[in-house]
This record gives C-alpha cells, sequence and structure tokens, in this order.
C-alpha cells in the first residue's frame, strides 16, 4: 500500500496536498514516530507540549516580557484576520513596488482592471514570492543600494480583470487576458536605492527587466539535447520559451538568481495518453486538468499539440542579474522537481552545494554537489559549475541518521532495464529515479535554508496528511496534522564553515512541530506566547545573527485556525531556541512570502502574495495596499525598517 493509500489528502482543492508518489516508501512521520518516544522527544528537544505552553501563557504581558527568552526584544503582536497590513510597534513597512508599477520611464502606467500583455512586459509582475537582495556595487556588502530579485509565481484573473470568477475564468477568459497572465509570471529584476530610512525604484536602471513565460531560454547540464525535450518549436531540445509558476529560489554564491519552477503541471491541457512520456507525466500529475486556459490560446501547452512540452518546465533556472541581455539558463542538473528552493553555498571542499525541495504532498528533498570548485574572483568560470555534479536525494533513518542517496546513471536501479538511457533520462524523470532508491517521502518540502552561524539546515515542511490516532506521539502529536514542522539537518565535520556539506551522512532532528497548542500537543520553546504559534510554515530566512524567520503559507486553512498568515522570528539556540514571536500579519487573505535582509540586517524585505484570494475584481475581501475602491488588491513588495534606525528584531 503506498502512502497516498495510507495517508489521505487533507485538502482535495489543494493540488500540491493530493500528491502522485506511488511508492510504499516509509514517509517521515512513520519514521519520526519510530524515533521518538513521548518522554525522549520533549526531554530531548528541550520543548513544550500543550499542558506546558497553555501554563506558560495564563502570566501578565509584563511578566512575559521580563520572562522573555529569545534574543528577539520587539513587542509581539496579536493573532488576527485583518484587512491590511499589521506589525510590531516601533516598526514601519513601506510599499517598495507593486503589482503592475513601471520599470522604466517609458512604460504604462497601472490602470485597473485594464492590463495589457505588452504593458504587463514593462510592469512589475504578479503574485511576487521569493526575493533575493544583491548589493551594488558588485562584489560589496552595501546595504543601502542593490538589485531586488523577485519571483511572480502565478497569476488571479479573476482578481486582475472585472467579469471573472473562479467557477467561469477557465471558459470566459480572452486570448489577451491570457496572455496579459504570461507576461505577469516570472521574475523581476530592479534596481533599488535607499535614502536615509525610504527605499525607492531607480526608475531609469538599466539593469531593471522582467522575464517571463514568453521569455527566451537556453537549456544545459544532462537534459540539454534530449530527444524528450524536441518539439516544433525547437528541434534541439536546448531552447525554451519562458518560464513558469517560479516559486521560491536563491542567490548564488558567485551573484546570480536561482529561480524555481513549481507547479508548471497546472499549464498544461489537452489529452496526455497519446505522449510518449503520458506515463511519466503522472508521477508530476500532469494529466489534463490544467488551472489555466493557456493551452485554449498557446498551442505549445495543448498536450495532444506538444507532447513533449511539459519536459521542458520542472527545472531552476539561473539569471546574471548584472547583465540584461543575457539569456536565462535551466540547470538541468539540479533535477526536475516541483522545486520550492535552491538554496547554494560553497563548502569548506570548494565545492558548490544546493539544497532543493519537491514541494508536494510524499515527495523528496535534493541535495546537488558540484563536480568543480568555486573561484573566488572569476565570475564567468563559477557561471558553469551548476551543470556537472551529483545530484542526491534524502533518506532518513530512525537513528537520527540521513543518508544522501546518489542519483547516477547506471547505478542500482538507474539502468537502462528501468528505462533509463542516459543521465539526461535520469534528470528528467528525477522523482522516479528517487521513488526506485528508497528516498523518504516527505510532507511538502519547502524552504530549505542553512544556519550561516551554526551550518546547520532546516528543512520547511508545510503541512502533513491525515493519520489515524494510534500514530500520535510527541513528534507527531494530531490526528489532523494541517499545521506543519521544521526538521534540522546537522551535516557531519564541525560548526559554521567547518561544517561538512558533502557528507554522504547527516543526522536530524525535530525543531518544532507548528499549530495551535491548545489543539493538541505542539513543539515550541519554552516561554512562546498565545501569540507566538504558528500554522504551515513556508519560507524562511536568517538575520546576520543567524536567528530564524519563518513566513507562513496556510492556504485554505486562515479560517480554521483563526489566525492570517504572518511572519515569526526565532532563535535556533539558546533559551531562546524555537520560541517563536510574531512580528508581522498579512492582509486578508494573503501569504507572507521571500523574507530578505539587507547584509546589516537593518532592512526587511517580503512578499505579500494573494491578497484578496478566493474574492473577485469587483467585490475583493481587501482592496490592500491602496484602498482604493476602483483598484483591486496588488500583490506587492514590503520593505521593513525599524523607526530610528537599528538592526530588524534587536
Amino acid at each position: 500500500m503506498t502512502s497516498i493509500d495510507r495517508f489521505p489528502p487533507l485538502t482535495i482543492a489543494d493540488a500540491d496536498d493530493i500528491g502522485s508518489n506511488p511508492t510504499g516508501n516509509s514517509p517521515l512521520i512513520e519514521i519520526a514516530e519510530r524515533r521518538y518516544s513521548r518522554r525522549t522527544a520533549l526531554r530531548g528537544l528541550g520543548l513544550t507540549g500543550a499542558a506546558g505552553l497553555f501554563n506558560g501563557l495564563l502570566g501578565s504581558a509584563s511578566a512575559k516580557a521580563a520572562s522573555n527568552p529569545s534574543t528577539l526584544t520587539f513587542e509581539e503582536i496579536e493573532h488576527g484576520i485583518d484587512d491590511g497590513l499589521r506589525l510590531a510597534k516601533g516598526y514601519r513597512a513601506d510599499v517598495l513596488i507593486r503589482w503592475g508599477d513601471k520599470l522604466s520611464p517609458n512604460a504604462p502606467a497601472f490602470e485597473a482592471g485594464a492590463s495589457t500583455p505588452a504593458g504587463q512586459a514593462q510592469q512589475f509582475g504578479y503574485n511576487n514570492d521569493f526575493i533575493g537582495f544583491i548589493p551594488l556595487p558588485v562584489g560589496s556588502n552595501a546595504s543601502d543600494h542593490g538589485l531586488l530579485c523577485v519571483n511572480h509565481e502565478y497569476t488571479n484573473i479573476e482578481l486582475m480583470f472585472p467579469g471573472l470568477t473562479e467557477d467561469d475564468k477557465f471558459d470566459k477568459a480572452t486570448a489577451e487576458q491570457v496572455a496579459t497572465e504570461m507576461e505577469a509570471h516570472g521574475h523581476t529584476i530592479v534596481e533599488i536605492k535607499r535614502t536615509g530610512d525610504k527605499w525607492t525604484v531607480v526608475e531609469d536602471s538599466p539593469y531593471n527587466r522582467r522575464i517571463t513565460a514568453t521569455t527566451m531560454m537556453e537549456v544545459t547540464g544532462p537534459a540539454a539535447g534530449n530527444d524528450r525535450l524536441k518539439t516544433s518549436a525547437d528541434a534541439t531540445g536546448k531552447s525554451v520559451k519562458g518560464m513558469i509558476n517560479n516559486c521560491s529560489g536563491g542567490i548564488s554564491p558567485w551573484g546570480t538568481v536561482l529561480t524555481c519552477e513549481e507547479n508548471f503541471n497546472n499549464y498544461f491541457g489537452g489529452d496526455p495518453s497519446g505522449a510518449p512520456d503520458a506515463a511519466a507525466f503522472k508521477r508530476y500529475g500532469v494529466v489534463g486538468e490544467p488551472e489555466y486556459a493557456w493551452w485554449k490560446h498557446e498551442a505549445r501547452f495543448d498536450l495532444g499539440k506538444e507532447p513533449n512540452e511539459p519536459n521542458r518546465f520542472g527545472w531552476v533556472v539561473e539569471i546574471d542579474p548584472f547583465d540584461p541581455k543575457s539569456a536565462p539558463v535551466k540547470r538541468t542538473a539540479l533535477g526536475r522537481l516541483k522545486h520550492e528552493a535552491a538554496t547554494s553555498l560553497v563548502d569548506k571542499s570548494g565545492h558548490v552545494v544546493v539544497y532543493l525541495g519537491d514541494d508536494e504532498r510524499f515527495d523528496y528533498l535534493y541535495r546537488f554537489v558540484s563536480k568543480g570548485t568555486y573561484s573566488p574572483g572569476d565570475r564567468k568560470a563559477n557561471l558553469g559549475l551548476l551543470d556537472e555534479g551529483t545530484l542526491a536525494v534524502a533518506k532518513f533513518e530512525p537513528d537520527g541518521k540521513l543518508h544522501w542517496l546518489p542519483l547516477v546513471y547506471g547505478e542500482g536501479p538507474l539502468t537502462e532495464a528501468n528505462g533509463f538511457k542516459s543521465q539526461g533520462d535520469v534528470v528528467i524523470e528525477t522523482r522516479r529515479a528517487a521513488d526506485l532508491l528508497g528516498a523518504t517521502p516527505m510532507d511538502r518540502p519547502e524552504d530549505v535554508e542553512t544556519d550561516p552561524v551554526t551550518g546547520r539546515v532546516y528543512t520547511i515542511l508545510t503541512n502533513n496528511s491525515k493519520r489515524t490516532y494510534t500514530q500520535i506521539d510527541a513528534a507527531n502529536p494530531r490526528a489532523d496534522n494541517e499545521a506543519g514542522h521544521i526538521v534540522e539537518l546537522i551535516p557531519a565535520g564541525g560548526e559554521g564553515k567547518d561544517a561538512d556539506h558533502t557528507a554522504a551522512e547527516y543526522r536530524w532532528d525535530m525543531f518544532l512541530v507548528a499549530g495551535n497548542p491548545l489543539w493538541g500537543t505542539t513543539m515550541y520553546g519554552k516561554g512562546t506566547s498565545k501569540n507566538g504559534w504558528l500554522a504551515c510554515p513556508d519560507n524562511i530566512a536568517f538575520d546576520p545573527k543567524g536567528r530564524l524567520w519563518i513566513a507562513t503559507d496556510q492556504g485554505g486553512t486562515q479560517k480554521k485556525f483563526g489566525i492570517g498568515d504572518g511572519l515569526y522570528g526565532t532563535d535556533v539556540t539558546g533559551d531562546g531556541r524555537a520560541v517563536t514571536r510574531k512580528f508581522v500579519a498579512m492582509p486578508r487573505d494573503a501569504e507572507t512570502c521571500g523574507p530578505c535582509f539587507t547584509p546589516d540586517g537593518t532592512t526587511l524585505f517580503l512578499a505579500v502574495q494573494h491578497p484578496g484570494e478566493g474574492s473577485v475584481f469587483a467585490e475583493p475581501t481587501t482592496r490592500w495596499p491602496d484602498f482604493d475602491p476602483k483598484s483591486p488588491p496588488r500583490p506587492a513588495v514590503i520593505a521593513i525598517v525599524k523607526e530610528g534606525g537599528g538592526e530588524i528584531g534587536a
């Protein structure tokens, strides 16, 4: 029996929660159950269950402030669901750039309900997600001038244009509206400057650029030129038009953007049954049930007309933000997944390591180690490092060990006998290759980030499947674990830069188990307040002091938990370990995305994604950020600073 059979999905409406893993490999929730007993989990982790946390909520506000074990000293905000954005006292959030804002002096101004493909191609895109800040001048640690690099994951066409609803948009969307959606996807690079405590966009910057679903891109690595990537528009299999559903990402050590294609399956319609890869498509959810009308107006998204097109998506795309004329590159050595993030670092050995999460229920955690080594000061040489190396998938053991299993053609089951004719086939079918190796199914791996101080790695698992009451224990304390958890990976070697991120074996531990402690046992640090608990962690970031900031995405469960999404800060060591404190609350129906600090920690950039989702243009649930009665809500990036100056959170 597969994991999908044993653990039914929580939310049928959420495609990520349905899953497509056909294996019977033991998922992490079962492995964690075997590892921990209630006593050892709570004692060993230094965390508290429901009773202990509840008792800690009864003190006065002054008593709680006096006993705060965290190094974060801001005054927490209260839980709730609001029309606007709220943040901790003493801080200010300015809208830096919003959907439809101009990226050049000659671009058209935003006009509510009247966006066009040509105009949108010159304007900030929709549903901002990942944020990267790259200081200017190149190679500096400047915190007042740089390039802001922002993903645009998807579109809510019913909020972009009047007259459409969730139920009829598929049939009523016009060809021009669909073309506008394509230009609203992708990525934005924009130059920004800080004067005093105010950030502004440099509108006439030569760096300002949009990369969209229509931008031509190169394909490199083991899948480049593979017959399975060839189409009527590209007989070489080395040139792809566009990138889609770019969720999170990362910044490489040499200052390029690594942007991740996630739910690409949602864009393909038509009948897949005649496609050569019809069976392989099922493992990626490409079943001809799209969430967009693109296939009706763009032949390449029709499976009956271009059966190989899905194989050209699901990659990590590298973009050089300093060369506006350069073509983005799909680096296929990093595997084909529903990529959430791509966090890279230079290991002490000189090899470049990239951590990757596959954001679907019961899919896997990956690591890539480059064949070549990083050359400080030789940016051109470093640009090819992600084309050769070893991609591996994680297998967790009940004894606390983690093994990285290499996905290498010709080794183990990855042979022609199982349908793999080359390393190109292995990366095109990364998921099936990982299935055969016996990887550990995870609970929707989201962001993966490394602590710059300790060298430890934190993996975000945004929520779990349903489990029976007989499977409840301290590590997995809820029958309906809709709130997710965070796993801590401990590389071999020492702390910080001495950690060996290329080692074949790590250790693992549970850092936090999220949710409302009054509903069942959770795992937070002792001293977490009634406003500090969270649900569905998603993106994370470390500030310069090595403190962890957690952005949440509850999807359709905001009303169930009774709180909106937000941003929480916590220490990862000391008395404040896992003591989460609420810093920002999102507007109604919005998700928190892309937390990103300047090098000096005095500015925090944050993406407010899909405000008003679930409503329509004429009657949105919020009109944030402008609250203009003639305008729908507009996803935006905000810049948070401390009034009077200083580091965020201190």
